[in-house]
């Protein structure tokens, strides 16, 4: 029996994240994965992982410098799975605010990305999320699992306008708390992000990544 061949996994390199930890865990989960910030290359693939560290208007800086904001909205564009993790995640949104200065992220998602409320930053540990109801991203993780957070900054609050039609279908977003509840995962079509880290959270994390590839 011929076995089927392994999903393709590209970790965008644009400067800004843990691309190694990154690649051994997709490897783990059971993709075929490759590291590059060659443009054809990311649009090919079945997934395009996004990860990101550091200030959110320096990744914004250096994604544009690789064009990898042109590579998102292109596979979007087609039903394209991307997967963005931590500031990989927040610069999805409209806009970021560090030190009283704004910055435009992609806009996939209206919302501000701002400083965690919490008496502790920054969230740096492992916490438990509250999946949203149906989620995929999540399947087969108790709500006991534990995954690994570093951020300084969060959603707070995500709410989408009316779209005026009953087919689409709303964003499944999942929630952890640091002082006060932010968004910690979002699944909308083929745009999935986590602020959390699976790469670094163990066989939780694993098995989120495997429920991604599942779905290229």
């Amino acid at each position: 029996m011929v076995s089927a061949p392994k999903k393709s996994v590209v970790v965008f390199d644009y400067g800004f994240g843990n691309v190694r930890s990154a690649e051994r865990a997709v490897a783990r989960a059971g993709a075929s994965v490759r590291i590059t910030r060659d443009l054809e290359t990311a649009l090919a693939a079945d997934g395009l992982l996004v990860p990101g560290v550091g200030a959110f208007a320096a990744c914004m800086a250096g994604l544009r410098a690789a064009r990898g904001d042109w590579a998102v909205e292109r596979r979007l564009a087609g039903g394209r799975p991307v997967l963005g993790i931590c500031v990989g995640m927040q610069i999805l949104f409209a806009r970021g605010v560090e030190h009283g200065v704004e910055s435009e992220g992609l806009a996939e998602w209206p919302g501000t990305v701002g400083p965690l409320e919490a008496e502790v930053v920054p969230h740096m540990g492992w916490n438990t999320v509250d999946a949203a109801e149906g989620s995929r991203l999540f399947a087969g993780l108790g709500a006991e699992e534990r995954y690994y957070f570093v951020h300084s900054y969060a959603v707070h609050d995500f709410t989408l306008p009316p779209s005026g039609s009953a087919a689409v279908v709303p964003p499944k977003v999942s929630w952890s708390t640091h002082g006060r509840p932010f968004v910690a995962a979002v699944e909308n079509g083929p745009l999935w992000a986590t602020q959390f880290h699976p790469e670094k959270s163990g066989d939780a994390g694993a098995h989120l990544l495997t429920n991604w590839i599942e779905t290229l």
